[in-house]
């Protein structure tokens, strides 16, 4: 029995959620998935299953999610949720919940057969959402007659806005063209008037396609002019779609659009509560009445027929393979798939005799179709692509079973080069995504993983020069921006936008131009861009100057990302001196107010290492003494230094040194702050500084650690350097304490008890002893050593 069929059996809630584009059928699908212990949703595009990865990974975590398509797989470590494409589906898998999204595709000629098998054989284990328009309900009805179908309204209007030339249409507007030709013509003439386009087309990488989509979404550009791949999957910021025709090439011929089809596009129009509009360029002209009645009300005729194709296959022998796959409907609502690419391959295969001769059992029948059903992204001849199936048929059906890496590494290396035009960088994107499909069946390489991960490499290569090419060709920056005094300057975030198109950022209290508007050209646009900035500059020195927002960088000073100041050496280690940077959009009052700003912080700074002995009132002068060398030791100091001051203190004078957290030990006299992490870093940074190197504080929050700095900078930071160690100076107190007792009482002290004290293993232990005075027998019994009056006695 499948697993299907044990789940039917149990019986599983089966709900289809039905409506037109902009309804939230998916956002309800989601939330309702992650409400189940375990769950998996299939979604028509690679695009859209990655957004809702992406999705639930930042509300649930990388480990409990998996992305399966079938050209990436992610998997967590103990994935409860799964986000596919809807070939990618693995059924085998039982899950709770199971959703399927637009599932109206089920009468496509091209996909159809895919979403029937999902609607007739995929069931959660307790629920099952079928999501999609409002056109498969009857046959859905008929087939799957448990359903209860729920109803969805539309979130937004969407009405008809007539018909316009392509440059007068407004702004937020998508254009859509039905070939890669007629949107690139159409993108030339919009770039022509409007000053640039974003371009989205079918054949482009899901990367290359993000980014021409984020030119879009970010305002940089206002058109977007595509193919019918924003049909799906793509939910941006679109007021307003424009058809410049109805008809288009769909793999088998060309063919008028449906109104089902036409509705699916123009609802890309308004998202949300934010109404949209549809309409035409003259090049389409206007559309009938009843057809625009129709895509303002979603209201479409509804499917006649659902494609199918059989899933149960006979592997028992070639033409037993061949009659199963040919296998004729169960139910007139059905119609079977022809002329399908993977059964022209099998049977192009078949005729070969290296093919014929290794197929001598089932398992090797089933490695053959399997590899058949190897995408062809190149949209080759059969003939062609029956070539490369055959290679990797012949490797995996021969004595290693698997794919050479050799074979692979040549492919993507050849590959992997960005020199050329659009046509050619789509061409070796659509072969490298082919490649990327094989590297993810894990059983047909050795190191999978690895081959994946550098076909992914390549991939985002030439996606990245794909899409500077796409820019370059279809965006003109110079057009986009007004002339200098006529720009409309507002601040979002770090990004400046100047007449609605992005001008640059705001790093700081720097303007720094976008790309493509740093030329002599654009620098009465610039200056325009740095006057209207005016008010935010203003912001800015009022936010520095009232808060915590300043960063240092070495010895850059940086606030909210821009340069303002740097600090270089001064007399002292506690004197260094800090210098403004010039900033071109402060007056000279402004740039006052920021150096007083930078002069405070850097004072505050400083006395978080010694501010606790600045000079203090009533103080005796052995008592100031004891703090001036603080002061100077970065709030730590060797006792025999100050010890001549020490012994001229009274009681009075140790409370007052006590209340200003000085803790006077046998060999150190400190400041208890003095090793903590904050004054540290100071501490480490003020040296540095001072005798210009980089020098590391201890990691980890490590007390004890091997030499690997001068002595000065262990001093600087309240350590100390006694033999292979640099020992923190509160823990070198305590530990020598423990010595000295050890000591006078004779008792035994393990090693490993007095490397627990100082946070290193055993091997320093004997050698710190003796550094710091002890004498350490075989034993570890530790004397202190004789004086010299007891010696000469």
């Amino acid at each position: 029995m499948s697993t299907a069929a044990r789940i039917l059996e149990g019986g599983s809630r089966v709900t289809a959620l039905r409506g037109p584009t902009n309804t939230g059928k998916t956002h309800r699908a989601i939330e309702r998935m992650l409400e189940h212990r375990s769950g998996m949703i299939g979604l028509p595009l690679r695009l859209l299953a990655r957004e809702v990865y992406d999705r639930l990974v930042a509300a649930r975590g990388a480990d409990a999610v998996a992305l399966v398509t079938g050209e990436e797989k992610r998997v967590g470590a103990d994935p409860r949720w799964f986000v596919c494409t809807v070939e990618a589906m693995p059924m085998d898998r039982a899950v709770s919940f199971v959703a399927v999204d637009e599932i109206q595709l089920a009468g496509d000629r091209n996909r159809g057969h895919v979403f029937t098998d999902r609607l007739l054989h995929a069931r959660g284990v307790i629920e099952t959402m079928f999501l999609g328009s409002d056109t498969i309900e009857p046959l859905l009805r008929r087939l799957v007659p448990e359903a209860r179908v729920v109803r969805s309204e539309r979130l937004s209007t969407l009405s008809w806005a007539g018909c316009r030339k392509v440059t007068s249409l407004p702004r937020r507007s998508a254009v859509v063209a039905f070939s890669a030709d007629r949107v690139y013509e159409t993108a030339e003439r919009i770039r022509a008037v409007h000053g640039g386009t974003a371009v989205v087309l079918g054949a482009l990488s899901p990367r290359a396609r993000n980014a021409q989509v984020e030119l879009y979404q970010s305002g940089e550009v206002q058109y977007l002019v595509a193919t019918d791949a924003i049909g799906m999957g793509l939910n941006m910021d679109v007021s307003h779609v424009a058809f410049t025709a109805r008809r288009k090439f769909d793999g088998r011929g060309f063919r008028d659009l449906t109104p089902a089809e036409l509705g699916q596009i123009a609802g890309r129009a308004g998202r949300n509560r934010s109404d949209g509009t549809f309409g035409t360029t003259r090049e389409l002209g206007e559309l009938e009445p009843a057809l625009i009645a129709a895509l303002e009300g979603h209201e479409f005729a509804p499917l006649r027929r659902l494609f199918w194709r059989n899933s149960e296959l006979d592997f028992s022998s070639p033409r037993a393979l061949v009659d199963s796959l040919r296998r004729p409907p169960p139910s007139p609502e059905l119609v079977p798939m022809r002329d399908e690419e993977d059964e022209a391959v099998l049977a192009a295969l078949l005729e070969r005799e290296s093919i014929l001769e290794r197929l001598g059992d089932v398992d090797a029948l089933m490695v053959l179709w399997e590899a058949c059903r190897i995408p062809d992204y190149r949209k080759t001849m059969v003939s062609a692509h029956a070539d490369l199936v055959g290679e990797v048929a012949l490797h995996l059906l021969g004595p290693s079973a698997a794919l050479p890496g050799a074979w692979m590494g040549e492919r993507l290396d050849r590959l992997d080069n960005t020199v050329g035009d659009i046509e050619a960088l789509m061409t070796r994107i659509a072969y490298i995504r082919t490649l990327t499909y094989i590297t993810h069946q894990r059983r047909w390489m050795e190191h999978a993983s690895t081959w994946a991960e550098r076909a992914r490499e390549v991939e985002d290569h030439l996606s990245d020069a794909l899409h500077e090419r796409l820019t370059k060709r279809f965006v003109d920056r110079r057009a986009l921006i007004s002339r200098g005094g006529a720009v409309q300057v507002r601040v979002e975030g770090h990004q400046v936008f100047a007449a609605e198109h992005l001008a640059g950022h705001l790093r700081g209290l720097s303007f720094e131009a976008a790309p493509g508007v740093t030329g002599a050209a654009d620098r009465g646009f610039r200056n325009a861009v740095r006057r209207g900035l005016s008010e935010a500059v203003a912001a800015a020195i009022e936010q520095l100057c009232s808060g915590e927002s300043l960063e240092l960088d070495g010895h850059l000073v940086r606030y909210s990302g821009g340069l303002v100041g740097r600090v270089e050496p001064g007399p002292t280690r506690l004197e260094p001196r800090i210098i403004a940077h010039r900033q071109d959009l402060l007056d000279t009052a402004q740039m006052e107010r920021v150096r007083q700003r930078l002069r405070g912080w850097l004072a505050a700074r400083i006395d978080t290492v010694v501010g606790a002995v600045r000079p203090v009132p009533g103080a005796s002068p052995q008592a100031r003494a004891v703090l001036y060398a603080l002061e100077l030791g970065l709030g730590s100091v060797p006792r025999r230094q100050v010890d001549r001051f020490l012994r001229r203190l009274d009681g009075e004078d140790k409370k007052l040194l006590a209340r200003q957290g000085v803790r006077l030990g046998a060999l150190n006299v400190f400041l208890k702050n003095a090793a903590k992490t904050r004054s540290a870093e100071v501490a480490a940074w003020l040296h540095n500084l001072w005798k210009r190197s980089g020098h590391d504080l201890p990691a980890d929050g490590r007390v004890a650690v091997a030499v690997a700095a001068p002595s000065e900078f262990y001093d600087a930071i309240a350590f100390r350097v006694i033999g292979p160690l640099a020992v923190r100076v509160d823990v070198l107190e305590r530990a020598t304490a423990r010595l000295r007792d050890a000591a006078r009482g004779g008792a035994r002290l393990p090693v490993g008890e007095l490397a627990s004290w100082l946070g290193c293993g055993e091997g320093p232990v004997r050698p710190f002893a003796e550094a710091a005075g002890f004498v350490v027998g075989d034993d570890l019994v530790v004397r202190r050593p004789a004086s010299r009056r007891g010696r000469r006695r």
